[in-house]
């Protein structure tokens, strides 16, 4: 049994992420502020004795004895939610990797940084890979997640060479699943959403941009290999599914699989909004012997009985 931190641990990938690891027989503390994450989202592991909930904001130092894991998550991930405080939220990526990177080296623990794709920003090279530095914006109205995240890399990366602390670095695609809020502005659950209210769907720009999706329970499967890999191997990885769909594909999609009456709108494309996303998981492949096994029509099935079920459409 491991005892093992997660931050961010409440959120909609964390609290998959914490229900894994206490289904493997470790000890999780879950570390978050319910800026984004939801105490619903983790209601069925409160009662499990091998499960701890601390609310607490990363952007603070946080004090405990003998981990062996961390997997720092902690940050608003959807435009909305990351736009609406911008300041927070690049306070949330970089003092919170500060803060975790220095309970990792206090605690000789292995400490993985969820980073993101939008490290890449709007890529010229396509598919993305690991070597690829990005085509970012770094004042636009995005830049608080994307710096943000390139800093907390940054940040991985001179803890290890300074101080040899233990890292890890995963590049998260987009994704989707169970516990998704319906408001978060990603545009899975806003297309279910919508088109489980019959409203219409907004497609932003001509709706020809793509996008690769990957089911949470994949994501998860590739976290836990790569934290699980030799020291010698920090990454980063990409993950994500490499099937691409444009968003009109998308929208066609839900609206089929939910038998909605939606029409389609369109509004002009957000500020910096990339054009393309694909991973390359070539590395991930052969590193993690992992790849994606739920395919986009499987897990919209999923997402859209999960919104049907578990929370209110009116």
């Amino acid at each position: 049994m491991k005892n093992i931190l997660v931050s961010g641990g409440a959120g909609f990938i964390g609290s998959h992420l914490c229900t894994r690891l206490i289904n493997e027989g470790h000890h999780v503390i879950c570390l978050d502020n319910l800026f984004t994450g939801a105490e619903a989202n983790i209601e069925h592991l409160k009662d499990n004795p091998l499960f701890e909930f601390v609310n607490h904001d990363v952007e603070f130092p946080y004090h405990t004895e003998d981990l062996d894991e961390i997997y720092n998550l902690a940050c608003p991930a959807s435009p909305i939610h990351y736009q609406y405080d911008a300041i927070k939220t690049i306070k949330t990526s970089v003092l919170g990797a500060i803060n975790m990177l220095g309970l990792a080296k206090k605690t000789n623990a292995k400490i993985l940084q969820a980073s993101t794709s939008e490290i890449y920003g709007d890529p010229v090279v396509h598919p993305q890979v690991e070597s690829y530095w990005g085509n970012v914006n770094p004042i636009g109205p995005r830049s608080c997640y994307d710096e943000g995240k390139r800093c907390a890399e940054t940040l991985f990366m001179d803890y290890h060479r300074q101080n040899n602390i233990r890292i890890k670095i995963i590049r998260i695609f987009n994704t989707y699943g169970s516990r998704m809020l319906p408001n978060d502005g990603r545009v899975v659950s806003n297309f279910v959403v919508q088109a489980l209210k019959n409203s219409d769907i907004t497609i932003y720009g001509t709706g020809d941009q793509t996008r690769s999706f990957q089911y949470v329970d994949d994501l998860i499967e590739g976290m836990v290999r790569m934290m699980n890999t030799e020291d010698e191997f920090i990454g980063p990885v990409n993950l994500g599914n490499p099937n691409e769909f444009s968003i009109l594909e998308l929208a066609e999609k839900v609206i089929q699989l939910t038998g909605s009456k939606s029409k389609l709108v369109f509004k002009p494309l957000p500020h910096d909004d990339p054009k393309q996303r694909q991973p390359d998981i070539t590395l991930a492949k052969e590193k993690l012997n992992w790849q994606p096994t739920i395919e986009l029509e499987d897990g919209l099935r999923r997402i859209v009985e999960y919104f049907r079920e578990y929370r209110y459409i009116d």
